[in-house]
């Protein structure tokens, strides 16, 4: 290789390493323009756009490099991870299984084999893939994990949330720091006060929330911290005596526990069990009053509700969202007014494209969930992503359709166009993986007929 190749190469990855992306990707686009056979440079090409949340792009990179290097395995690794997130399991699988053939010491491929069989649905191909090698690496925690999820989308909830416990072993959570002792299974509640601790997403708060009626039934009192955005939207909630935005150690606390463990409370170890009806929510009258506002001219209007984001943050919001721009044809459907129940960073391009005429924007100036669950109760239809939105209108019971991308969250499975964790929603599908133009042709044309039976 020329001395100028090589030091552009060695630019590019050092770039590369050090997270200047933006050079990065430069200097890989002009070395690979001059020496477009080098499986190592196309490969780190598709990490990289990986990183960046450019999937589509990254696999192109990755079949690239694959098709120069097919028995590199580090080209074949990259290549098998982009699979996994794009819907290439069974590729996957069968590059994971040739790379364990090769060095069976690199044990997230178990982990990942798994989650591929849960992205096809096959719940019980990842159990019975995984539970074994738990018992053999039980030291490996995102095999833990993956039968976690596989076990939550089979309805195997009792062994599921505590197989979940592994998310503790992770470098991504930290165990809170609570000045009193911490609830362990085994435990009775009985005549117990329970600190019950928020975590992960506002979204999962208003979902597993519905399990604290069942365990004040045992007899616990409940005292309930939840960040300021919830606060008002559970507050009263059913079992609660108490809620408010962080502990003291004067609290009259008996036991903590997080939020994710309190299902261990009402399920046994190896129980199905039923599911729970959702939370009942606390809407203030004051709210109630502002959303009216938002509606009083319309009143004739089927009214829609959109959000098209999670939050941005979440790393799996790329697959799960999509633009505002997918919603503007059911604009066009005689009698139907829509209403944008987003609230984020991605309300600036539906401002500045003036789809906010279309779209009326109902959420910028909200304080907190309780506005928005105000909103949703003056809609006819609440039209979502899945984000803390499809919850919350789960919860109060609107009509809720809900977008879902191929490997849907656990609550809403991987087949079926209903849930029963939310009696009211109806689940639209990518019929291929990134597919959004299914699911919304599907939705707009039920739209257009649920609008046409509109009074």
């Amino acid at each position: 290789m020329p001395e100028d190749a090589r030091l552009a190469r060695i630019a590019a990855v050092n770039a590369h390493k050090a997270g200047r992306h933006d050079e990065a990707l430069q200097a890989y686009a002009s070395y690979l323009a001059q020496h477009p056979s080098d499986a190592g440079i196309w490969t780190n090409l598709g990490a990289l756009y990986r990183t960046l949340g450019q999937h589509e792009m990254g696999k192109i990179a990755q079949e690239r490099a694959y098709g120069l290097a097919p028995e590199d395995n580090g080209v074949r690794n990259n290549y098998a991870n982009i699979l996994s997130d794009t819907g290439g399991y069974e590729k996957s699988i069968e590059l994971r299984k040739a790379s364990l053939g090769e060095d069976p010491n690199h044990l997230m491929h178990h982990a990942m084999i798994g989650r591929c069989y849960r992205g096809m649905g096959d719940y019980q191909a990842a159990i019975d893939y995984l539970t074994p090698k738990v018992a053999e690496f039980p030291d490996e925690y995102e095999i833990k994990l993956q039968l976690a999820f596989a076990q939550l989308g089979a309805g195997q909830y009792g062994a599921a949330f505590r197989s979940y416990d592994a998310r503790w072993e992770s470098d991504e959570l930290a165990m809170p720091q609570v000045p009193f002792p911490k609830w362990e299974e085994g435990m009775s509640v009985k005549g117990k006060t329970l600190l019950v601790l928020p975590e992960q997403g506002f979204g999962d708060m208003v979902l597993l929330a519905r399990f604290i009626p069942l365990v004040a039934a045992k007899g616990a009192k409940i005292r309930l911290i939840a960040k300021k955005p919830l606060l008002r939207l559970l507050d009263g909630i059913e079992g609660v005596e108490w809620i408010g935005p962080q502990v003291s150690t004067e609290d009259p606390v008996d036991l903590w526990l997080n939020l994710m463990d309190l299902p261990k409370i009402v399920y046994g170890a190896d129980e199905a069990g039923g599911v729970p009806p959702p939370t009942r929510l606390n809407i203030p009258d004051e709210a109630t009053a502002r959303a009216k506002g938002f509606t009083a001219h319309h009143g004739r209007s089927f009214k829609v509700g959109v959000v098209w984001s999670g939050s941005a943050t979440y790393k799996g919001n790329t697959f799960r969202s999509f633009t505002h721009r997918e919603f503007l044809p059911m604009a066009a459907i005689p009698n139907v007014q829509l209403f944008s129940l987003y609230k984020g960073p991605f309300l600036e391009a539906y401002h500045k494209d003036g789809s906010n005429a279309l779209m009326i924007d109902t959420a910028s100036t909200d304080r907190d969930f309780a506005d928005a669950a105000a909103t949703m109760q003056e809609m006819d239809l609440i039209f979502t992503s899945d984000t803390a939105t499809a919850h919350i209108a789960g919860s109060l019971g609107v009509p809720t359709w809900v977008m879902l991308h191929w490997d849907a969250f656990w609550v809403y499975r991987h087949a079926g166009e209903t849930t029963k964790w939310y009696p009211s929603m109806r689940l639209f599908r990518q019929e291929t993986p990134q597919d959004w133009a299914s699911a919304f042709d599907a939705a707009t044309a039920a739209l257009v007929e649920k609008a046409k039976t509109h009074g």
